[in-house]
């Protein structure tokens, strides 16, 4: 973001950082003749082969949430083939220590 010199816009001092130095090489290659009555030269070449890599890593995590309804008091509403008895009802609501849903779902729990 950049702002104007103003009474409430204060533009601090530069950050300089070091220069970053690249070189680049140039070969010029000249052929010189020489010559030299049964002479032999052998060349050995040294390669250099920079392999680099870039190590990644990847983090997973998981969430968890619950949620609790509770229905408000307020007279039954009877609802054709709803189950009836301890536990249903509009006051009916979690139960402290009920496990729900185990087993393989979704998110592999």
């Amino acid at each position: 973001m950049h702002c104007r010199p103003r009474k409430h816009c204060k533009v601090l001092p530069a950050i300089v950082h070091p220069t970053k130095c690249n070189v680049v090489q140039q070969t010029c290659e000249y052929i010189v003749p020489e010559i030299h009555p049964t002479h032999t030269t052998q060349v050995t070449n040294h390669v250099y082969n920079h392999v680099h890599s870039f190590p990644h890593t990847v983090s997973q995590q998981q969430q968890v949430y619950n949620q609790q309804f509770y229905q408000p008091p307020g007279p039954p509403t009877p609802v054709a083939g709803a189950m009836a008895g301890p536990g249903f009802g509009p006051m009916a609501g979690p139960v402290a220590g009920a496990a729900f849903g185990k087993g393989k779902g979704k998110c592999g729990c």
